[in-house]
């Protein structure tokens, strides 16, 4: 909760208060969306009491909260729904990825870019600390997405993202895993959407523990992985017959 209130609540604040811009884009409110996922330790209250005084500083806060645990897909879809502004910032609040970096995240959607991702696997990004086998899973994901999506992008894991609204509102995902987030981009990359990477650093869990079922998330990959490689053949086949034709 300290980490949140330090860290994203300045960071967000100058957003909403000076305003943001870059060469074709331009940010002059903000708000933040917190959506509790069925904790029973007394998160909900707790947010409710570290921020909602703060409406003053120029940010609109929000706050949902699961009646039971639904996963992470669940918890972005709800977030989703509450999301009013033309972008959307997704971002972790374990402190894997830093809040100071949410204007350079902003930075990358230029002109012709509707998603922006971190990417701490592009050669520009890195891994500071993360278990080696939580790295194995996420970097061989991201390895096969490359080769059945779009080999140019080098991460498809990562939840710190940009997005235009259009792009939530348009794209549907059915995941309420860990999976979500691959999905959410995949299936956009495929409808034609444009994204581009913000070389990111990933560091270690610092806050809370990890609610990822590491068997559960491969099984979750492998099979949407299998899905995409049967839109990629039936593509193919259009293509083809398109040819022959």
């Amino acid at each position: 909760m300290a980490k949140l209130h330090d860290e994203l609540l300045p960071v967000v604040e100058e957003i909403a208060i000076r305003g943001w811009k870059n060469t074709t884009e331009e940010i002059r409110s903000a708000e933040i969306i917190f959506v509790d996922d069925g904790s029973h330790d007394g998160t909900f209250a707790r947010l409710q009491e570290a921020f909602g005084g703060h409406n003053k500083s120029g940010v609109i806060f929000k706050f949902l909260k699961h009646e039971t645990n639904l996963g992470l897909g669940a918890a972005i879809r709800t977030g989703f729904t509450l999301a009013d502004g033309d972008i959307v910032v997704t971002v972790d609040s374990d402190g894997t990825y830093k809040f100071s970096e949410i204007p350079a995240l902003l930075a990358c959607l230029t002109s012709g870019v509707d998603i922006v991702t971190a990417s701490p696997y592009h050669p520009k990004g890195s891994v500071i600390g993360v278990p080696a086998y939580r790295l194995v899973l996420s970097r061989g994901s991201s390895l096969i997405y490359r080769c059945l999506v779009n080999w140019h992008l080098y991460t498809y894991t990562c939840l710190f993202r940009a997005y235009r609204s259009a792009v939530i509102r348009n794209i549907g995902f059915e995941s309420d895993d860990f999976l979500a987030g691959t999905e959410l981009l995949v299936k956009a990359l495929l409808k034609g959407y444009r994204a581009a990477e913000f070389p990111a650093v990933l560091y270690k869990r610092k806050y809370g523990v990890s609610k990822a079922r590491i068997a559960q998330t491969i099984y979750s990959h492998l099979r949407f992985q299998s899905w995409v490689l049967l839109q990629r053949l039936q593509q193919l086949l259009s293509l083809i017959r398109e040819r022959i034709n």
